[in-house]
């Protein structure tokens, strides 16, 4: 499950502790996953309402203190975040599990990744003191479930983020981090089966149902994602590939004099390169935070959108 680190200028727990969340999210999961596998195995239905238990948490830190007399990189991205947690005992992972009947494990597992994509939600839109008012229409948006459920733990998530630039708020659409390369992805996914002809025009030509029409150049997009983000990557001394991409998983791309550097994405070659990308075993990466927070300095986060925490609320 990707992580969702910034969603449009609402506030966001990352922007808070990006040394300690992505790592934090990484860890919790594994544990949470282990907990409900191994009492659907057994037969055992847990309570209603599970939280991430600081015990575990307090555990964990202690058994990776007594491995730090025999290491010698004390510095290791996994050693710190153990011992931030440690001075956060304050904070409640209050992410919450309901097991119900599944006949298969397939099924047990988008049981608890829907559960934890909820539980993405809130900390993508809150921190410790404060929480952001999500518009609804995110809670049933196809493409941000698909991006958060279907890529790993590693990859971090910018969805419709605003970046601020010279006091003026600029929408992306999506970028993917992932700890090897960035993508700036751009989309074509309004009509099922609609086949678009691109070129180096402003509009390019959309045929569905027979009838054509216009619309805006996706590589437009695309090409501004990718100068702001090399802009900022080249202020915070980041080094990592920029990749963009134009995607149509519903419809047919025909752009015979493409640039080499804008990959296409249609219906027949997304899952390709789907696969491709979400095969990367890869952990976290230093150069990779680093990049997150190049981008989160600079992302809007809105104060009319927010208020105060109040977890009697929830």
């Amino acid at each position: 499950m990707a992580q969702l680190i910034k969603l449009q200028d609402y506030i966001s727990r990352y922007e808070t502790d990006l040394s300690r969340y992505p790592t934090q999210f990484v860890r919790l999961k594994k544990q949470q996953w282990e907990k409900m596998k191994n009492a659907w195995e057994m037969g055992v239905v847990p309570e209603s309402k599970d939280t991430f238990e600081k015990e575990s948490i307090e555990q964990g830190f202690l058994d990776k203190v007594r491995g730090w007399f025999n290491k010698k990189d004390v510095e290791d991205l996994q050693e710190i975040e153990e011992a931030e947690i440690h001075h956060q005992n304050d904070e409640q992972m209050d992410f919450s599990l309901s097991l119900q009947a599944a006949d298969t494990e397939m099924e047990l597992k988008q049981q608890f990744l829907d559960q934890l994509l909820r539980f993405q939600m809130k900390w993508a839109s809150s921190t410790i003191a404060e929480k952001s008012f999500v518009d609804s229409m995110y809670y049933s948006d196809e493409r941000l479930y698909h991006f958060i459920q279907r890529f790993p733990d590693t990859f971090l998530l910018f969805y419709e983020p605003i970046f601020l630039l010279k006091k003026a708020p600029v929408e992306l659409e999506v970028l993917l981090l992932t700890p090897t390369e960035i993508w700036c992805l751009a989309f074509l996914e309004s009509e099922e089966n609609a086949a678009y002809i691109g070129s180096t025009d402003h509009f390019w030509l959309k045929r569905s149902n027979d009838q054509d029409s216009k619309v805006l150049n996706p590589a437009l997009s695309a090409g501004r994602m990718e100068k702001i983000v090399n802009q900022l990557f080249r202020l915070y001394e980041v080094e990592l590939p920029i990749r963009k991409a134009i995607i149509s998983r519903n419809g047919y791309i025909d752009y015979p004099e493409v640039p080499g550097e804008l990959l296409l994405l249609d219906k027949r070659t997304y899952q390709e390169w789907f696969h491709k990308v979400r095969g990367s075993s890869s952990p976290l990466k230093m150069m990779q935070l680093r990049a997150a927070k190049a981008l989160l300095d600079y992302c809007q986060t809105s104060s009319y959108r927010r208020t105060e925490w109040n977890p009697e609320n929830e």
